[in-house]
């Protein structure tokens, strides 16, 4: 059975211990805040960067991972002894990191055609965001270590991107006012009255699914929507920032509402904070598959 190494970016939320556990290999995003410019993951951790958020000037931004990146880690993986490495990635749509992988692919095969009989490269387009593909890629790190083969990991990565969805909400319009989710005079006029988006990212995509009135409507309306999607007895996940009781409020509700608790309550790194700041709760469910009716 071959060897296989799971690979991931930093925008899947993994906890350390976790990646550690089960020798995820996590390239971290590069973010620059001001003029200074940062490594996720590796120059701070979730908590000190939601200081740093609210602190910087202007609003934060992350670049791709480059292609040589991925050339020089694919490379470091063969000569470890791996023959194969899945490679799990943010939501292509949003990032060119996807396709940089794919180009690095095409060049290590170009530049050493003697690895492609005995070295195998997988990516993967997880479609979405934070731990709603940091899941899935421990899940499968783990079947890596039970000698599970690639197709059956593959395959089970598909499946869950084809049937996830994230539902999620910020307590504050300062942040999607900022990154330009929501136009500023409607931010404006939002906050006066107390109005806060329900966000969804599924297929991708982004949407405002629908706009409450007070923070206390926010827990009962994502809850809702997951209950809408949610294919009974699948696991799910909360995601937090700074709110801790809004976050233990939903695992309350949740674990309740569903009859089981939640995988985790995970802390959203850079890729959801800096577009919806660090006061955000949220929760992602695994829906039908919507390749498959």
């Amino acid at each position: 059975m071959n060897k296989i190494k799971i690979m991931t970016d930093s925008a899947s939320d993994i906890p350390a211990e976790l990646e550690a556990e089960y020798s995820i290999k996590i390239l971290p995003f590069p973010v620059t805040i001001g003029d200074e410019g940062y490594l996720e993951r590796v120059d701070f951790n979730t908590s000190e960067f939601y200081n740093m958020l609210i602190a910087a000037p202007k609003i934060p931004t992350t670049s791709q991972i480059t292609t040589m990146h991925f050339y020089e880690e694919f490379k470091a993986i063969q000569k470890e002894g791996y023959q194969e490495v899945i490679y799990i990635s943010i939501n292509a749509t949003g990032s060119s990191t996807y396709n940089n992988a794919l180009m690095a692919k095409e060049q290590l095969f170009t530049n050493h055609p003697e690895l492609i009989s005995e070295f195998k490269i997988h990516v993967v387009n997880s479609g979405t965001y934070t731990i709603a593909y940091g899941y899935p890629v421990i899940e499968a790190a783990k079947k890596a270590k039970k000698s599970a083969s690639s197709t059956e990991i593959v395959g089970y990565l598909e499946d869950w991107f084809d049937s996830v969805e994230i539902y999620f909400a910020p307590y504050t319009l300062e942040f999607v006012k900022k990154s330009g989710r929501v136009p500023v005079a409607a931010a404006f006029v939002g906050e006066l009255i107390g109005l806060r988006p329900i966000i969804s990212i599924i297929n991708g995509e982004t949407k405002i699914v629908e706009k409450v009135r007070g923070d206390k409507a926010i827990i009962p309306t994502l809850l809702k929507y997951a209950q809408n999607a949610i294919v009974p007895k699948t696991p799910y996940m909360l995601v937090k920032g700074t709110l801790e009781e809004e976050a233990k409020e939903l695992f309350e509700k949740s674990n309740k509402q569903f009859g089981y608790p939640a995988e985790g309550n995970f802390y959203v790194g850079a890729s959801i904070s800096i577009n919806a700041g660090p006061k955000v709760v949220g929760i992602i469910v695994k829906g039908r598959n919507r390749n498959h009716s």
